[in-house]
């Protein structure tokens, strides 16, 4: 019979079996800060215009080569629980300014290394963090007063550029004019008038051939694929979104049908094949000049998508689906239905372009202020 050892009273006993429970400055605190400085020194390389790329190979074998921290720490797989802190503050800073993620953590782990000393010297955990706080309010008095250049206007891109030349700078030196034309361009054009700024609202299109100076800015959307039909262009165009396939609706349930002639065989195709020529026409006849399909289109199908002069787009993502309809203010559309104006999108030209040898569809709308 085994015996049944009780574990010992305390803390220990309410944590799993395996579980380690650390206390006290040499067990805990040093532990914690050797953690934040290592992470910290990992990352201090990458710091700034000339700082190293970094190899990483993340838990699905796929590598990066960057000096990014915002990406750096994104695909590292990091456990200790004091550097996850040091994360979650950097993506933060992420999340909130866009930039500055490696000085986070480059600074954590300074303000960590100091504090080790102060604590060897016999002061308390306590009495450190009330001098950090001390120090914080005194730093955010006197950072108003070393400001050296303010955007004024954010709609105006001479100004916006000088702002964002300086974050360009640390990761594409050298590119740094041409790339703050393009980023200023795109960022101001779809500034909304009340609300805040939306990073996802400016997508990047990569497209393979030719280089880094002949990348530009398109109001509205880009897809690399081709169309299905054989309508390349459309001007002015009104746009009908579908999340469906446009093709003959099957039903949900199993049926045997009995032909007796060759005429009944003839009739039992035609049902569907004008059944599915109604609905074509009556979307053509809503005023839609492209349709936008999240699904495949039919052969059927799109022999009456061309007899009808409209074009047609498969869309795979739900996502591109989604910002396609934002672009272009269109309401997507569960079933093969013929919108009404409300539910139309429209766009200035839907045209195929031809990059190096890749096909791609560009939704351009040519607004003042666009969407996407």
């Amino acid at each position: 019979m085994a015996l049944h050892i009780p574990k010992a009273p305390g803390f220990a006993q309410m944590l799993k079996e395996g579980a380690r429970h650390f206390s006290g400055l040499e067990e805990a605190v040093y532990r914690n800060i050797n953690a934040c400085k290592q992470f910290a020194e990992t990352v201090r390389t990458a710091y700034g215009p000339n700082g190293m790329n970094k190899i990483i190979i993340n838990h699905i074998e796929k590598l990066f080569v960057t000096n990014d921290a915002a990406t750096i720490i994104k695909e590292l797989e990091v456990e200790h629980p004091a550097a996850k802190l040091m994360i979650l503050a950097s993506e933060m800073q992420e999340k909130e300014i866009g930039d500055g993620t490696n000085f986070v953590i480059i600074f954590s782990g300074a303000l960590l290394e100091a504090a080790e000393d102060l604590l060897r010297m016999g002061l308390t955990p306590t009495e450190i963090v009330e001098g950090y706080e001390k120090a914080l309010s005194k730093a955010l008095e006197i950072l108003p007063t070393l400001v050296c250049y303010e955007v004024k206007d954010i709609r105006n891109e001479a100004e916006v550029k000088k702002g964002i030349k300086t974050a360009i700078m640390s990761k594409q030196y050298g590119n740094e004019d041409f790339l703050t034309g393009i980023i200023t361009k795109a960022c101001v054009s779809v500034l909304p008038e009340v609300t805040s700024f939306n990073v996802d609202n400016v997508r990047v299109c990569k497209i393979l051939g030719s280089g880094l100076f002949n990348s530009q800015v398109v109001q509205g959307m880009v897809f690399k694929r081709n169309v299905e039909g054989d309508i390349t262009k459309k001007t002015g165009a009104k746009i009908a979104v579908f999340t469906c396939a446009v093709d003959i609706t099957q039903t949900e349930t199993k049926g045997t049908v009995l032909i007796k002639t060759a005429e009944e065989l003839m009739n039992f195709s035609r049902g569907e094949e004008n059944l599915l020529e109604e609905q074509i026409k009556a979307i053509a006849e809503s005023g839609a000049d492209v349709i936008v399909a999240g699904a495949k289109f039919g052969d059927m199908a799109l022999h009456y998508v061309n007899k009808y002069n409209m074009m047609a787009v498969r869309l795979n993502s739900k996502f591109d689906l989604r910002r396609l309809c934002k672009a272009v203010n269109a309401t997507a559309l569960p079933r093969l239905t013929p919108p009404n104006k409300e539910e139309l999108g429209y766009a200035d030209s839907v045209c195929v372009d031809e990059l190096g040898d890749t096909s791609v569809v560009i939704f351009r709308v040519e607004a003042k202020e666009s969407r996407i």
